[in-house]
């Protein structure tokens, strides 16, 4: 309750109505609508329904009362759901249904949910499916040894500041994403070999990589920037992790051209889609055809403002860095599909960029540092160097003494609710300073005797670029 009361005024809405609901301090109509409405405008659509079924589901729980609401007819549809999703839909299906009175659930779906708890395990590593599951069950006849042991289980995760986690922990996305961004800046060779070994010890069957090694099922995200980091560090030396990571990548692939984030036969998305093309384009013109099917996919999904559809991150930036260098990555002269993508998607971040050289989540939204080097990443990419100059400065005016990164989190799970892996502000700010380090190099010696004034010119050269992966030609201008 203490760590709920210190969350009851901060700038975020979401996270002060949810603090208000549980500590008993109402629900006012006005919020419920502004909230939820926000909410909404996080998720993509073809899940709008369920994460609206899901939202009035946590509330419910915490004791709110919402008005009635009509999720659709696929809210509660779990045919073509990966396991989360599946168990997610079935616990707030559980929670919904008990506040308006209706049948409890069948026998099934209990079961489904029950195969969920083992004592002192949390399933998956995803510790608010944990809980959702054990809201479900509570009252159920037969189910309350089930729920004890589950808040057993809760109970040891409870942090010192007295606060839950969102899942037991993201060590795999942490590791990849560090990874990247260390190599990106030059990190000596010893310790990125060092994160290599750990990706593989962790490395599914199937050659997938999940956000920790506590879950099974793997997604796009991780998998995608494994195989950059793998493939940027040695190609020859990790060859067999690099093979079965894209048979993985590709058995997952829509027949829209597009990739999802979990399973076969899932929606595809724009975000992943770029990260895919990102991966597999470290491999040369071998999965050509692919690529430029999932590059036709990524054009289509991008929107009337140059932003694309949410993703899992509250920053646009983030689908619109890794959209940017996807693009990039198999032309020479890129066709007007792709010219046009670039050019809106520099538009915007031009547009977006504020007073203070910073980026903000969204527009209204004040700069903060995570969507700075989305935004940087995007700057270094083109001429003008000045607007790189400027996100520059604002990101290194949020170094802490000690090397740190400050920075609101941006990262969302379950989808909208944010959740804060300070290391992610790190290494995302590493990734862009090293895509700038990329385009300059200190000018030639000054010839003796020749006269020149200010600070050190710098020039710029045709340089690597690298996303959270495949490498890139981009040539630059002085």
């Amino acid at each position: 309750m203490r760590y709920l009361k210190r969350h009851r005024h901060v700038g975020d809405p979401l996270e002060a109505a949810l603090a208000d609901t549980a500590l008993g301090c109402g629900f006012a109509r006005p919020v419920q609508h502004e909230v939820l409405a926000g909410m909404a405008a996080q998720v993509p659509e073809f899940a709008g329904g369920r994460k609206r079924a899901l939202a009035h589901a946590v509330f419910t729980m915490l004791g709110a009362d919402l008005a009635h609401d009509d999720f659709g007819p696929d809210a509660f549809d779990v045919d073509a759901l990966h396991p989360w999703a599946a168990v997610q839909v079935t616990a707030a299906k559980a929670v919904l249904g008990r506040a308006a009175g209706k049948a409890p659930l069948g026998a099934g779906d209990l079961a489904l949910l029950a195969s969920t708890q083992r004592q002192g395990i949390v399933w998956e590593g995803n510790f608010f499916i944990h809980l959702l599951v054990l809201h479900a069950l509570a009252d159920v006849p037969g189910m309350q040894a089930t729920v004890d042991e589950g808040l057993g289980t809760a109970l040891m995760y409870q942090r010192d500041d007295g606060g839950m986690p969102f899942v037991t922990d993201t060590d795999t996305w942490s590791t990849v994403t560090a990874g990247l961004a260390l190599h990106a800046t030059g990190a000596p060779p010893p310790v990125l070999h060092r994160v290599a070994r750990h990706l593989l010890r962790v490395q599914h069957k199937d050659g997938g990589w999940s956000y920790t090694d506590r879950a099974q099922l793997p997604d796009t995200d991780c998998t995608t920037v494994a195989l950059e980091f793998l493939h940027q560090l040695d190609p020859y030396a990790y060859r067999g992790p690099i093979r079965r990571g894209l048979d993985a990548l590709l058995a997952v692939r829509g027949s829209d051209g597009g990739f999802p984030t979990y399973g076969a036969g899932t929606p595809s998305e724009a975000c992943m889609t770029a990260a895919a093309v990102n991966a597999l384009s470290t491999q040369g013109h071998l999965h050509h055809g692919i690529i430029q099917s999932a590059l036709h996919f990524l054009v289509g999904s991008q929107l009337a403002d140059g932003s694309f559809p949410p993703g899992w991150s509250r920053s646009r930036l983030h689908t619109l860095f890794r959209a940017h260098l996807a693009g990039n990555h198999s032309f020479r002269t890129p066709p007007p599909p792709i010219r046009s993508m670039h050019e809106q998607t520099l538009s915007l971040v031009r547009a977006a960029q504020r007073a203070d050289g910073g980026f903000g989540q969204q527009d209204g939204s004040p700069s903060d540092a995570i969507s700075t080097s989305y935004g940087l990443i995007i700057l270094t990419g083109q001429a003008d160097p000045a607007p790189a100059a400027r996100a520059t400065r604002y990101l290194l005016a949020q170094l802490r003494p000690h090397g740190g990164i400050t920075s609101p989190p941006d990262m969302l799970g379950p989808r909208p609710f944010p959740y804060d892996v300070p290391v992610l502000a790190d290494a995302f700010a590493l990734l862009a300073l090293g895509h700038l380090s990329r385009r300059i190099r200190p000018c030639r010696a000054a010839v003796p005797g020749r006269r020149h004034s200010g600070s050190r010119p710098v020039e710029t050269d045709r340089a690597q670029h690298h996303d959270a992966g495949a490498a890139h030609s981009t040539e630059n201008t002085t």
